[in-house]
């Protein structure tokens, strides 16, 4: 039997380091925008049909659902879908790539000010998709009357024609609240699944699988939702009011207190999660699969 002196590793020349492990390759920029547009292609049916409620009065998401496919088949629930595509694919690329970029930049260390990197991340990323985000015209233009339809093609004959008939500064319309609301969600969806996942997994319950990004993204969705919701009733009330001193947010925030008290920032809440749960649910989960097939795909060769 040979001694432990026997069996030791010689030792390394002088000046010689062991070998580190190699440093994990970081996932492609566009994965998160990737994730986004299968999830919005999924969930946009619902997105539709929301904006053509609000466009033309009708009262019932399930009436107006029937409504669509009764005048323009199941394929009309998709329309406007490159838009959609569009959007997710500048919006939501920008801000996923601006989020893990500015965590290098400052090490992501346990004390990095996570909320103020979300922030600027959102500020670039909305102001990137704004153009995309104009084109919800795509989604409500069949609510309206024939005579007043724009009857755009697909998302680019949109954008080439707005610029056309309405000038370069029509694509950036509504940029400022499109950015405010881009910081609100991004500070209330990025930081708080990269938070939750690491203390689930941090636990003996849970795992790096299926459901602690299920259980990480719900819990996400439902912060989304609470942060959100004072910034979309008041636009939603400044939007609907009339008569002098009515656009006014301050006014709007001093009546709204008065009358209802501080509840009324979160009217609306259950209508509001309910809509952005699931496309949250989709886009951390399809992510986390999409980081799967990339991993994958290097161990046999692949690259991505």
């Amino acid at each position: 039997m040979s001694s432990p002196t026997q069996d030791a590793a010689p030792p390394l020349p002088i000046g010689q380091k062991v070998a580190s492990k190699p440093k994990k390759q970081p996932y492609p920029f566009w994965l998160g925008g990737v994730a986004a547009t299968i999830a919005a292609s999924i969930t946009h049916p619902l997105d539709l049909t929301k904006v053509r409620l609000q466009a033309s009065g009708d009262k019932r998401m399930i009436e107006s659902m029937k409504k669509t496919v009764r005048t323009a088949g199941v394929r009309g629930l998709f329309d406007g879908i490159t838009g959609t595509w569009m959007r997710q694919m500048s919006y939501s690329l920008c801000r996923f790539w601006a989020y893990d970029e500015s965590k290098k930049i400052v090490g992501a260390g346990p004390n990095a000010p996570a909320w103020k990197l979300v922030a600027a991340a959102g500020g670039i990323a909305g102001f990137v998709g704004n153009p995309g985000g104009t084109l919800v015209r795509l989604q409500g233009d069949f609510a309206k009357p024939p005579e007043k339809r724009f009857n755009y093609k697909h998302c680019f004959d949109a954008l080439f024609r707005m610029v056309r008939e309405e000038g370069v500064s029509s694509l950036g319309r509504g940029i400022g609240p499109n950015v405010f609301r881009a910081i609100l969600m991004n500070a209330s969806q990025l930081a708080p699944y990269d938070f939750i996942k690491a203390e689930l997994l941090k636990t003996r319950f849970f795992e790096d699988n299926f459901y602690t990004h299920f259980t990480a993204s719900f819990a996400t969705g439902t912060i989304a939702t609470t942060v959100c919701s004072p910034a979309d009733v008041i636009k939603s009330r400044i939007m609907n009011a009339s008569g002098p001193g009515s656009s006014s947010t301050l006014n709007v925030i001093r009546h709204s207190m008065k009358t209802e008290g501080p509840a009324f920032m979160f009217k609306g809440w259950l209508p509001a999660w309910s809509r952005l749960q699931p496309t949250t649910i989709l886009i951390f989960v399809t992510l986390e699969q999409l980081k799967n097939l990339v991993d994958w795909s290097r161990t046999h060769g692949i690259p991505l």
